[in-house]
Order: structure tokens, then C-alpha cells, then sequence
């Protein structure tokens, strides 16, 4: 059974859903289940994935990791997600861009998360 806002990827072809209406079906991508993504909140190692929420004037502000992710061409940071009061906002990112996004939405319950190409799902709720 999925649930709303669970993200699959496709180990075959790399697609990645995420669950807008729960059901109970499985989901199924190249003839193959796809596997449920599950969100680390612990860094290991040299790199650094979880994301970092900051209030600004105009809402918030969420960098991926305390310095800055690489963001080159075989090793990047693919979007950064928020979650605020059940709202989910998006922003797709690329190689040469900051690891960071800007939202300009308030709320008192936020939850990020952000997807590495290399390194998989990341979050961290405030």
C-alpha cells in the first residue's frame, strides 16, 4: 500500500514518483516493483545532504547541507522539496547552480527534503 507523498525510484530507468492519492496497489516501472525512497536525517562521512531550513523575511530558505553540497555534473542535488502545513512546493535544480532554494511561504509545520543523483533522499523537519 503507498501512501501520499512516499517517493519511488525506478532502479532500471531512474524514473521517481511521488504519491499524490494513497492506494493499494504496488507500483510498477520496467516490468519491476519500484523502490520506496526513505529519507536519512543523519549525515555520514565528507559529504554533507541534510537540509538546512532558514526563516527569511519573506518565508524560508533550505540549503542543502551546513556547506555547501557539490553541485557538478555527475554529482548534484536534483530538487529540494518543502512541506509546509500540508502544502508541498517544489524546486528543480542543476549542475552550476546553488544548493539551495527560496520559498516565500510561512507556516508552523515544515518539513524538507531533497533528492542527491548520487546519494539518494535526504530530509529534515524543523
Amino acid at each position: 500500500m503507498t501512501q501520499q507523498r512516499q517517493i519511488y525510484k525506478c532502479n532500471i530507468c531512474g524514473n521517481i514518483v511521488e504519491v499524490l492519492h494513497s492506494g493499494v496497489g504496488q507500483l510498477i516501472c520496467c516490468g519491476k516493483p519500484m523502490e520506496l525512497l526513505v529519507g536519512k536525517n543523519k549525515d555520514i562521512g565528507q559529504e554533507k545532504h541534510l537540509p538546512v531550513i532558514e526563516k527569511t523575511e519573506k518565508g524560508i530558505k533550505i540549503k542543502v547541507g551546513s556547506i555547501p553540497h557539490p553541485m557538478e555534473e555527475n554529482h548534484y542535488i536534483e530538487w529540494i522539496e518543502a512541506i509546509v502545513d500540508e502544502k508541498t512546493y517544489r524546486h528543480f535544480l542543476k549542475p552550476g547552480d546553488l544548493p539551495e532554494a527560496e520559498f516565500e511561504i510561512k507556516g508552523e509545520k515544515i518539513f524538507a527534503r531533497e533528492y542527491c543523483n548520487l546519494h539518494g533522499l535526504w530530509e529534515n523537519k524543523e
